[in-house]
């Protein structure tokens, strides 16, 4: 039955959620509280994914410069998807491996902070942008799944590896979307005290 059917989808998708939940609790704090230090220095944030990932980039850099759940000033955060013409236009002549590695140099300074997202931790274009942040002297949070593929073989000392070891690619990019809300609300309660009383 199809109703039936749509309920054991919500019921995987909340088991999966609290499969991972106690695990990622307390790095996703510690992403907070690295990303919240960032911002009080004067740095920003660079955001990376492909595909779905890369949505869910767009709504974390959307959700810092515009707002979370309440008005409060606007946080510095690039989406480098918006350099796909870019992207496309280096693909002419070397491909999309750098799409993500330029836009890191030409605009990461030490200090700021790459938060990169990857389902399975294989791609090409994101492995070549943890080099370049690391390159420019930034840290990386990095938001993977399933066992973080070549990205967690990257993860310095000082970087940050949110893993959801979940093997179905929807959980995951659910995982990492309720990690983004985590952030965002943890981030709007470290710097301007919104959320606590709530």
């Amino acid at each position: 039955m199809t109703t039936e059917r749509v309920y054991n989808l919500f019921r995987e998708s909340i088991e999966a959620k609290m499969e991972v939940g106690e695990q990622l609790a307390a790095p996703l704090s510690l992403a907070a509280e690295y990303i919240s230090e960032a911002l009080l220095n004067g740095n920003k944030i660079l955001a990376a994914g492909n595909g779905s990932s890369a949505a869910l980039a767009q709504i974390f850099c959307s959700a810092m410069v515009d707002r979370f759940e309440q008005e409060r000033p606007s946080l510095p955060a690039l989406w480098l998807g918006s350099y796909m013409n870019t992207a496309i236009s280096m693909s002419n002549d070397q491909g999309l491996h750098e799409a993500f590695s330029k836009p890191v140099r030409a605009l990461g300074q030490s200090g700021d902070i790459l938060l990169l997202l990857s389902c399975n931790g294989f791609a090409r274009n994101l492995i070549q942008a943890i080099s370049a942040a690391h390159d420019r002297g930034m840290r990386v949070i990095a938001l993977t799944g399933r066992d973080g593929g070549d990205v967690s073989s990257l993860i310095a000392a000082e970087d940050l590896e949110l893993r959801a070891t979940i093997n179905k690619r929807s959980h995951v990019h659910e995982v990492h979307l309720l990690s983004i809300h985590c952030l965002l609300e943890l981030i709007d309660s470290n710097l301007f005290g919104l959320g606590d009383a709530q």
